[in-house]
C-alpha cells in the first residue's frame, strides 16, 4: 500500500536541498493540488538555476520506474525523499533558498493559500511579495462575474453557472464590499456546518501587481489547484512561469463547472460523523478531491466526506486527521491509499483511495468503524 511506504524522510529544507544538490537528474512527483503544484514549480526552477535536469509529474498514483537518480515526492510519501509534513510551497521556497536560488514569494504564497493557509501565517513571504488586500471577490481576472461563477474556493447556488451568476448580479452595485457581502450571504444560504468560515477564503483577496498573470493571490491559488487536477501539464507550465494564462483559465472554468454541478446535484448517504456521496461524472477521477472538499465545507452536516466513483474515492475531513483511518480502511480490503499532507483546512485530512469497485462499501464500513 502506497500510504505505508517509508522513504528516507527529509523534514528540513537543508535535508532536501542536500539531496538535490548532489543529484544530476531529479524526478519531482506532486499530488494533484495547488500547493503541491506550486512547490514543484519552485523546486523545478531552483534545479534549473543549477543546471540540474528534472522531470515533473502530477498524479496520485506515480509510476515507480524512473531513470532519475533522485525522486522527490511532493505532498505524499514515496520516492527517495519527500515533502509532506507542512505547507508545501513555503517549504519548497526554503529548499530553493538553500540551493542558492531566488524563489518566487508570490507563487509560494499562492501554494499556501491553496492549502488553506492565511497568507498572514507566512509573514516573511508576504512582506517580500509586498501584497495588499482589496475588497471584493477572489478571482484570477478582473471580471467579477467570471470570478463568482468559477471560483472553487466556495460554493453558492449559482456557482459553476455563468448565466445564473449574471442573473444574480443584475442590478447589483459591483463595488467590492457589496459583492463580497452578496457572495457571502449566497454561500450561507446552504446552511452548511462550515460554510461561514470556509467562504472567507474567497473574500477580500490580496491583489497582485500587473506583472503577474493573475489578478489576486487566491485566484492564482484557485487556478493552480484546478489545473493540477484537470490539466497538469498546463499547471506545471504555469508554476514554472510560462505564458499559459488563457489555457489555464479555460481549465479553471472547466473544472469549476464540473465540480459545482456535481456538488449541487450530489445525493448523500449520511452516517454518524461521515457523509458518502456518489459521483458519476466522466471527469470524476480528476475532480473527486474538489468535490469532497466543497461538499464537506458547503453541504455536509458531518465533518468527514467520502466522494466515490467506481473504485476510487477522495476523503476530506474538517476536524479529524484521517491519515491512519484511511490507510487502515484501504488496507483492510487490500486497496491503496495515498495520503495528502494537508488540504483546505491545513490539516492532514485529505486522501485518495483506490480499490476494486466491489470493495468500496467495505472501505466505507471500515472508515465508519475507525472514526472517533
Amino acid at each position: 500500500m502506497s500510504a505505508a511506504d517509508h522513504p528516507e524522510d527529509a523534514s528540513t529544507a537543508s535535508d532536501v536541498a542536500a539531496r538535490c544538490r548532489d543529484a544530476e537528474f531529479v524526478r519531482l512527483v506532486a499530488t494533484p493540488d495547488g500547493d503541491a503544484l506550486a512547490a514543484t514549480g519552485i523546486l523545478a526552477s531552483a534545479l534549473a538555476a543549477r543546471d540540474v535536469a528534472f522531470q515533473t509529474s502530477v498524479t496520485w498514483w506515480p509510476a515507480t520506474d524512473s531513470e532519475a537518480d533522485l525522486t522527490v515526492s511532493v505532498g505524499a510519501t514515496g520516492g527517495d525523499v519527500s515533502l509532506t509534513d507542512t505547507t508545501l510551497a513555503p517549504a519548497a521556497a526554503d529548499v530553493a533558498t538553500e540551493l542558492d536560488a531566488d524563489p518566487d514569494a508570490t507563487l509560494a504564497l499562492a501554494g499556501a493559500v491553496a492549502a488553506g493557509d492565511d497568507p498572514g501565517e507566512h509573514a516573511a513571504l508576504l512582506d517580500e511579495a509586498g501584497l495588499d488586500r482589496d475588497p471584493g471577490i477572489a478571482g484570477p481576472a478582473d471580471d467579477v462575474a467570471d470570478a463568482m461563477a468559477h471560483t472553487t474556493l466556495a460554493h453558492a447556488p449559482f456557482s459553476g453557472d455563468p448565466e445564473e451568476t449574471a442573473r444574480t448580479l443584475a442590478g447589483v452595485d459591483r463595488e467590492g464590499r457589496t459583492l463580497a457581502s452578496l457572495f457571502a450571504l449566497s454561500v450561507l444560504e446552504t446552511g452548511a456546518r462550515y460554510a461561514g468560515e470556509a467562504v472567507e477564503r474567497a473574500l477580500h483577496p490580496y491583489a497582485l501587481a500587473d506583472r503577474f498573470a493573475m489578478a489576486t493571490l487566491a485566484g492564482y491559488a484557485d487556478v493552480l489547484d484546478a489545473t493540477a487536477r484537470v490539466r497538469p501539464g498546463t499547471g506545471v507550465a504555469l508554476a514554472l512561469g510560462y505564458d499559459v494564462r488563457e489555457t489555464a483559465l479555460d481549465g479553471w472554468r472547466e473544472h469549476a463547472r464540473t465540480v459545482h454541478g456535481t456538488v449541487r446535484e450530489a445525493t448523500f448517504a449520511r452516517h454518524d460523523g461521515l457523509v458518502v456521496t456518489d459521483v458519476t461524472d466522466e471527469a470524476s477521477a480528476a475532480t473527486l478531491g474538489s468535490v469532497a472538499r466543497l461538499v464537506r465545507d458547503f453541504r455536509s452536516p458531518e465533518p468527514v466526506v467520502l466522494a466515490q466513483s467506481g473504485g476510487t474515492a477522495a476523503v476530506a475531513s474538517a476536524e479529524t486527521d484521517v491519515t491512519t483511518l484511511v490507510a487502515e480502511a484501504a488496507s483492510a480490503v487490500g486497496g491503496e491509499a495515498r495520503i495528502r499532507a494537508a488540504d483546505g483546512v491545513g490539516t492532514p485530512a485529505c486522501a485518495q483511495v483506490r480499490v476494486d469497485e466491489t470493495e468500496m462499501d467495505a472501505v466505507v464500513a471500515a472508515l465508519r468503524r475507525a472514526l472517533p
